[in-house]
């Protein structure tokens, strides 16, 4: 039991060793299962919601359980969500042949130092994007409903079954995935339904690929109609004019498919980069004034507390105090410094390794506050699950590439550019760490403040849920490296190679910008398109406001694959009709709330099967371990497989529909 707290209504339990163990036993779960899905589909996940579920079911067994404590659990496991976007950037020091696996403490320290100093910058960003700001946090506000709704006292909660509707609803999510995965892996169901084909006789090619998963459609149901919108906006201008207006250009016979696929990964992919980066810096314009507000009430709070006044600050005012921000950064800096060092003079770079620590630290500084700064804007404004840290990435790494071409290169061999190459991949790393943090925490945050909880609890929350996702990151990067590869990587074989597409873009941008050989002009005509689509939001936003097109969602529809970007879309129209049908209900919040839950349990499900095939394959030895199947029965399996994901979608949906009408009639 906690002490009482300055500003709040008496003793409660909040911070406790029971809610830190199982938040770091769920954090372990699916901080895994979403280093898996990211390589896989270019995305991560928001765990919060499902983390708080659990930790309700799990603390419902204890009669002095609070809310707060589950927010706290929560809150730990959000370093799933958060800190494993890492892999929009590490894999690329395989892809680029610099590492052939993932050396465990290097690994760590760039997650663990990165992590805590991501949470130290969401102090003041907290001020400025949470407190004093009117972003709608979907997810954060939906966290605090369902942490809120299990909050009930126990008599009642049992009375109107949403603590165990909720459950339910996440547990039959999880299970429908994770058998539907199984399946796709004994081939009798096929994996997704493409088509690519030429454009008549000029050599023009392009195509679609609908992956069948339950993981990607849930991630649609999750980020909106708004943000589907956006993403099929970016996969028509994608496919539908850059893959085959290229292949028209630079004919190349084979198959359809390849040629495509290779016009895209060539060409478009770079296209979507520069409309992400005209994005991120629009958005960055956009916070310069509350960013320092944020700094600027930081101060002010700690002057109070210095003052001895601390007891009339607000519960949920409480930071941890902005001089121990500052020290523990600085204690982040200084290894931060030291790995830069040991991996400029590992890559061959000692003679300018003064110039590289320096330089690199003042880099890590700026450019992680600024990129975590826009990605709790847009988390707060679109959610998590749609995280913007990918692009954003691309603009870190070109960042990064140009200064060490301009800064040291000269004063290096030729033959050092592709440790330069390397150095890059790895400061990004660093700035990523941070910056992920940001991404997802300013959710928590946004929950705990909904839910009177006390920041500098869930800032040590944080931390520790950070450590805890560092453990776990570099291991099940090495599992997946070994069982199937990343695309582009050598030696990775193609056809089972995870895509990898954040990281596989981000090396590629840091070889052409160091090696000079980036055709500047494709993402010149993306920061055009990017422009565009940043001057059509806003006039939406004056003129129209309830249609908006987020120009990073419109990037990231230009430069993933159809076989993610599609299956997003349709989640995120089947669950937009799913929520006006749940309107004309009679429960129509808690409706909605289920079918959060369970698209929550779908990813969770399908992702965990992931990394358990990743160990199969690996201990089997056998690229595909469950095949029950040969290749000839392909066809057959995109039917039967096709048809039975659309059925079971359409089942769940009306089950958790009449689950959440039921609940009227208790």
């Amino acid at each position: 039991m906690s002490a009482p707290l300055p500003g709040g209504p008496g003793p409660r339990t909040e911070l406790t060793i029971r809610g830190v163990v199982i938040g770091i036993a769920i954090t372990l779960v699916f901080t895994a299962a979403n280093v898996y899905f990211g390589l896989k589909a270019g995305l991560t996940f928001a765990t919060s919601i499902p983390a708080a579920v659990i930790s309700m079911a799990m603390l419902r067994a204890f009669a002095d359980a609070t809310m707060q404590e589950n927010n706290i659990v929560q809150t730990v496991a959000s370093a799933a969500g958060t800190l494993s976007a890492i892999i929009f950037v590490l894999p690329g020091l395989v892809i680029v042949g610099w590492w052939q696996g993932f050396p465990f403490w290097q690994t760590f320290w760039i997650c663990a130092l990165g992590g805590v100093l991501g949470v130290m910058y969401t102090i003041p960003l907290r001020r400025a994007l949470v407190t004093d700001s009117d972003l709608p946090y979907p997810e954060g506000v939906a966290c605090a409903e369902v942490l809120k709704i299990g909050s009930v006292d126990a008599a009642q909660a049992d009375a109107t079954g949403t603590g165990r509707a909720g459950f339910l609803a996440v547990v039959v999510g999880a299970l429908s995935s994770a058998v539907f995965a199984v399946i796709v892996g004994t081939r009798l169901f096929a994996g997704d339904v493409a088509q690519y084909f030429r454009l008549g006789g000029n050599g023009a090619a392009t195509g679609f690929d609908f992956a069948l998963s339950y993981a990607l459609f849930a991630v649609g149901h999750l980020v909106g109609l708004t943000v589907g919108v956006a993403m099929l906006v970016g996969a028509l201008i994608g496919w539908g004019w850059a893959v085959p207006h290229y292949t028209l250009l630079h004919p190349v016979a084979g198959a359809a498919a390849d040629v495509a696929q290779g016009a895209w990964s060539r060409q478009v992919r770079f296209i979507g980069a520069g409309t992400i980066g005209v994005a991120a810096i629009w958005t960055l314009i956009g916070l310069v004034r509350p960013v320092a507000g944020g700094l600027a009430s930081a101060m002010a709070a700690s002057r109070v507390r210095a003052a001895g006044r601390a007891a009339s600050l607000p519960r949920t005012e409480q930071d941890l105090p902005i001089g121990r921000v500052a020290l523990i950064s600085l204690a982040c800096l200084i290894p931060i410094g030291w790995l830069l060092y040991r991996f400029g003079v590992a890559s061959g770079l000692g003679a300018a390794a003064v110039a590289l620590v320096v330089g690199g630290l003042v880099f890590v500084v700026v450019m992680s506050f600024f990129v975590s700064a826009v990605c709790g804007y847009m988390a707060g404004l679109i959610g998590s699950s749609n995280s913007p840290l990918s692009g954003i990435g691309i603009l870190v790494v070109i960042v990064a590439a140009l200064l060490l071409v301009l800064g040291v290169q000269d004063a290096l061999p030729a033959t050092a550019a592709k440790g330069l190459v390397a150095f890059a991949l790895f400061i990004t790393s660093v700035v990523f760490a941070v910056a992920t943090i940001a991404n997802n925490n300013l959710q928590d945050l946004k929950t705990g403040q909904l839910v009177d909880a006390t920041p500098w609890k869930q800032q040590v929350a944080l931390v520790i849920g950070v450590a805890a996702g560092a453990v776990v990151i570099p291991p099940v990067l090495d599992l997946l490296n070994h069982a199937y590869g990343f695309l582009g990587a050598p030696g990775a074989d193609p056809a089972r190679a995870l895509p990898a597409p954040q990281a596989g873009l981000i090396s590629a941008l840091a070889q052409g910008v160091i090696e000079n050989n980036i055709d500047w002009s494709l993402i010149g005509i993306g920061a055009v398109i990017g422009a565009g689509v940043v001057a059509l939001d806003e006039l939406l936003a004056r003129f129209v406001p309830k249609l908006r097109l987020p120009p990073l969602a419109v990037g990231l529809g230009i430069y993933l694959p159809t076989s993610t970007t599609l299956m997003v879309v349709v989640g995120a129209v089947a669950g937009w009709f799913y929520d006006r049908r749940a309107e004309r209900g009679p429960r129509p919040e808690a409706t909605q709330q289920l079918g959060v839950l369970l698209a929550s349990g779908m990813i969770v499900g399908e992702s965990l099967i992931g990394i358990l095939l990743a160990a199969l394959v690996v201990f089997s030895g056998s690229a595909a371990p469950l095949a029950l199947v040969g290749p000839g029965f392909a066809g057959v399996a995109v039917w039967i497989g096709g048809i039975v994901f659309a059925a079971s979608i359409l089942m769940l949906y009306r089950w958790i529909a009449r689950l959440g009408r039921a609940g009227a009639s208790r």
